[in-house]
């Protein structure tokens, strides 16, 4: 259940300002374990928000800003990247330096790092990857009942294990690289941001953040995929045969609305959400149509809570990615 959208932040209305808050008050999926040390997300008091995020957020709503125009940008991880450019160059502590800088090696691209930014009191430069990811757990699939593996996207495209295994294996270890320190040394250099070029190695630090869902079964009891938060966000998902039956389970007959990209992030306001059954039959005609899962949100009124759920095919998944191969899950790269 989603109840903390409730309060102040429904009078956020821009969807972007509520998907912003969204992204402040949602926590990590997962925690990578080692061998490639991060420091986690930004904090509030990193960002200088301890105090009033509420009012920082409301200043954000009454000057809406370019950088936030989710109809520009369709696709969930460019939206996502961009409300980190936005919160990180506008929080009271925190300036970002570069975004999505261009790795290369004999002019081959290597990859590129998401974003840096630095805070008031520390020039160097933090090194910060984001994710924004959806999953929906498998009772039956590979590997172990715990397994990363048997967490996939609604797609079939992608895995919790091929994410974490990218992140520790690519993205995360780029920065500490020669190729990496020798573009930073060249491009901080003008700055005057303190930064020494022999030391740049040891001063940059990195950061990850990876917030998103979890889709546990309506079907089947499921535990949560090794290294998961403790208070990661949750939700459901349901075959569309089940449907009829999950809905006279329910003790509140709710009200719906259908979710679409890149506004998965915070729930709409409550005039968004219409009575079952004048939503469902074009939700359902969806999933028959595009044989693709739907993700809705319910709303239970009288508790004042939202909750996810995925309704898909009752042929899904129609693919699950293999595991990472075990060399993918260890850093590839070096600073040699």
């Amino acid at each position: 259940m989603e109840d903390y959208i409730e309060g102040v932040h429904e009078a956020l209305v821009p969807a972007a300002i509520r998907d912003l808050a969204w992204l402040i008050a949602t926590p990590d999926l997962v925690e990578l374990p080692p061998p490639i040390p991060h420091a986690g997300r930004p904090s509030l008091a990193e960002l200088g928000l301890t105090d009033d995020v509420e009012k920082w957020l409301t200043a954000q709503a009454a000057a809406p800003l370019k950088a936030l125009n989710g109809s520009r940008a369709t696709r969930m991880g460019h939206y996502h990247e961009r409300l980190w450019h936005t919160l990180l160059d506008h929080a009271p502590n925190t300036r970002l330096l570069a975004r999505n800088v261009r790795i290369t090696r004999k002019r081959n691209t290597l990859g590129e790092l998401d974003m840096l930014y630095r805070t008031r009191d520390n020039p160097a430069p933090v090194h910060l990857e984001v994710a924004i990811k959806f999953f929906l757990g498998l009772p039956e699939g590979p590997g172990a009942l715990t397994s990363q593996s048997r967490w996939i996207g609604p797609g079939g495209l992608d895995s919790l294990a091929l994410k974490c295994a990218h992140l520790r294996g690519h993205q995360l270890p780029l920065s500490t690289t020669l190729p990496a320190l020798e573009t930073l040394v060249h491009w901080l250099a003008p700055r005057d941001l303190g930064v020494s070029a022999i030391g740049l190695g040891e001063q940059l630090t990195q950061r990850l953040a990876m917030p998103g869902v979890l889709y546990y079964p309506w079907h089947a009891e499921m535990p949560a995929p090794e290294g998961a938060t403790a208070d990661h966000r949750r939700g459901r998902w349901c075959f569309l045969s089940d449907w009829p039956e999950l809905v006279a389970r329910l003790t509140e007959l709710p009200r719906v609305t259908r979710l679409e990209k890149p506004h998965w992030l915070a729930p709409p306001t409550r005039e968004a959400f219409r009575p079952a059954a004048e939503m469902l039959p074009a939700i359902i005609d969806k999933v028959h149509t595009w044989r693709s899962p739907q993700q809705v949100m319910l709303h239970c009124p009288e508790k004042a809570r939202y909750e996810r759920l995925f309704i898909v095919p009752d042929d899904w998944p129609r693919q699950v990615p293999l595991p990472p191969r075990v060399r993918d899950q260890i850093a590839t790269y070096t600073s040699k």
